[in-house]
């Protein structure tokens, strides 16, 4: 797997540490869980788009852009980092933020993620939920072209062929340091959703034959479709680096906590990011890691691991999130 030979920009804070979390294994009792902190990879309050974006804007860059145009729901972590490696790499800005979510809460609308938007001052559109936000994206680079810039294209989380080797790189990253600490990886648990992060681990690990099950826990679609993107994701990553085809089997997702919808939260993730804050002062956000973290827990507290297993959760990053969900989160926590 030799990734140098794809354009990139050195963005992380890497590699990120892996930590044992000794107290909530305790308050479980089940496997030994450890935390891949992907949420500390730096640029805005770190997160795991921007291990995708050292590849995608590695290609921006070598096909002479001058505006990034994405998109997100309205609380997106994607959005974010994409607008601030732009600040960071002197490019121009559009973000497309769909309404995904529908409330009238004022956190969730101007704060936590929005509000950094705001304060990077990158170009903000919203489009109603519902959109076919690609073809909305295409309609924005022409406007861009047609007035002199160069667009570079990103979709939403990132998740294509370019940015999954971000999470390809990850996964060579994150054997080495089990490796280097004598530590048997026994399964990988992350949230999965635009598919990038889960297809590029598995890609990855199918690329070094590490024979590490990856499961993730679903956010936003319904199990079949989820696992059908990331099938096909991994298999174009693959396929991109010139290696071989990704077993169906190896792409599995659990999608039984998604709750009501996207970014809808549930009482499940409450527990979740208050249990994670008071057993090992991690913080999780509300919309992907947080739920994630939820799938994990119902799943050790069901029995459905080995008590010897070595479980790493990957925290995807996104807690300035959290400040969008104030109003549930403090009524949970009362």
């Amino acid at each position: 797997m030799h990734l140098s030979r794809f354009p990139r920009v050195k963005l992380c804070h890497a590699p990120t540490p892996l930590e044992k979390m000794s107290n909530l294994s305790k308050k479980l009792g089940g496997p030994t869980l450890w935390i891949k902190r992907d949420d500390c990879t730096g640029i805005a309050t770190g997160g795991n788009k921007v291990r995708k974006l050292e590849f995608l804007m590695g290609e921006a860059l070598a096909q002479g852009a001058t505006h990034v145009v994405t998109q997100g729901a309205v609380q997106s972590n994607h959005v974010r980092q994409t607008a601030a490696v732009a600040m960071m790499l002197g490019l121009k800005c559009t973000a497309l933020l769909e309404q995904r979510v529908q409330t009238n809460d004022p956190d969730y609308l101007e704060g936590g993620n929005v509000l950094m938007d705001h304060l990077m001052g990158i170009d903000i559109e919203y489009r109603p939920a519902g959109t076919d936000m690609n073809a909305a994206m295409a309609e924005v680079a022409a406007r861009l072209t047609v007035a002199g810039e160069t667009p570079y294209v990103i979709p939403g989380g990132g998740s294509n062929p370019v940015g999954a080797l971000g999470y390809a790189a990850v996964a060579l990253e994150l054997v080495n340091q089990a490796n280097e600490m004598g530590l048997r990886i026994d399964r990988i648990v992350h949230a999965t959703g635009s598919a990038g992060t889960q297809a590029g681990l598995v890609a990855g690990l199918v690329m070094i034959n590490a024979r590490i099950p990856v499961l993730g826990i679903g956010t936003r679609r319904a199990r079949e479709a989820q696992e059908q993107a990331v099938f096909d994701l991994a298999n174009a990553t693959t396929k991109l680096m010139g290696g071989p085809a990704v077993p169906r089997e190896a792409v599995e997702a659990n999608c039984d906590y998604v709750g009501a919808g996207y970014g809808i939260p549930t009482d499940s993730m409450a527990e979740a990011v208050m249990l994670l804050a008071r057993t090992e002062a991690i913080f999780l956000d509300p919309v992907y890691s947080g739920k994630g973290m939820a799938g994990l827990i119902d799943l050790i507290r069901r029995k459905s691991f080995a008590a010897e297993e070595n479980i790493v959760f990957l925290h995807t990053g996104g807690q300035v999130g959290l400040f969008g969900y104030s109003d549930f989160l403090n009524r949970a926590a009362a």
